[in-house]
């Protein structure tokens, strides 16, 4: 059974209930990048490698999977042509727009929805599979990360999946030294920053750095998920050596999952 659809009539400006997308994530988002992330040869090796993992993980179809965060439904329309049964949720109009055409050409196993992943609209118990690829390093504030996670937890049905994507703490400092703009002013403090406190912030809104992020180190992954009551089981990296592939100089990057 499908999830019961609870944002019939729902309006952006009235779903978060106080869990609503800071201005500075809506905006960077609204330049419409997200659709064509994958394009490039660093995105092809993100997605190729998580569509591995996905494969390898997820229970086999017909599954009900949730995507929250989907952005604009790159892996939805994956999983829609493997059988699975898919509802995407985001907190940015535009992402959902975009998914909702995927979902118009690809059928009705696809459905896409606003929805933020503090906050889930499902049932408890409803979903053989969850999926987080965004959410989680977009809440430096770990009461917001844990939040989303025990959500997760909550929908998903006893031994069922949840799958989430992080960004390393050392993301920045990487991508200063293989692009070249660790020099550059102002750039070493920010990314002082970055390693020290994990709370990545772009004030100034330059198109060619990411939006307001959190990095987490590698130490303290387990704590939000114990915090949350969820065990985890894997830490798998994504990009790897693949992190040096080379692209246009100055094209914007957001830094790669862990």
């Amino acid at each position: 059974m499908r999830p019961a659809d609870c944002s019939q009539g729902t309006r952006a400006r009235d779903y978060y209930r106080g869990t609503k997308t800071p201005v500075e994530i809506t905006e960077y988002y609204l330049r419409g990048g997200e659709k064509t992330r994958f394009h490039n040869a660093q995105g092809q090796l993100e997605a190729l490698r998580t569509q591995e993992l996905l494969a390898r993980f997820l229970p086999p179809p017909p599954a009900d999977i949730l995507d929250v965060g989907g952005g604009p439904g790159y892996y939805e329309r994956w999983l829609a042509a493997r059988g699975y049964r898919v509802t995407l949720i985001d907190p940015i109009p535009l992402h959902v727009e975009q998914a909702q055409e995927v979902a118009g050409r690809e059928g009705p196993e696809i459905i896409a929805r606003l929805g933020d992943a503090r906050r889930l609209e499902f049932r408890d118990r409803s979903m053989d599979a969850v999926l987080e690829f965004g959410p989680l390093y977009h809440l430096p504030a770990q009461e917001d990360r844990v939040r989303a996670l025990s959500e997760a937890g909550r929908v998903t049905k006893p031994g069922g999946l949840i799958m989430v994507a992080l960004i390393s703490r050392f993301a920045s400092l990487l991508d200063g030294l293989r692009l070249g703009f660790i020099d550059r002013p102002g750039a070493l403090e920010a990314i002082k920053a970055d390693v020290r406190t994990g709370e990545h912030r772009n004030p100034d809104r330059h198109p060619a750095l990411f939006t307001t992020a959190y990095f987490h180190h590698p130490d303290e992954i387990a704590n939000d998920f114990e915090s949350a009551h969820i065990t985890l089981d894997q830490l798998i990296a994504i990009e790897g050596p693949g992190l040096a592939v080379s692209r246009p100089p100055g094209a914007a990057r957001r830094p790669g999952p862990t």
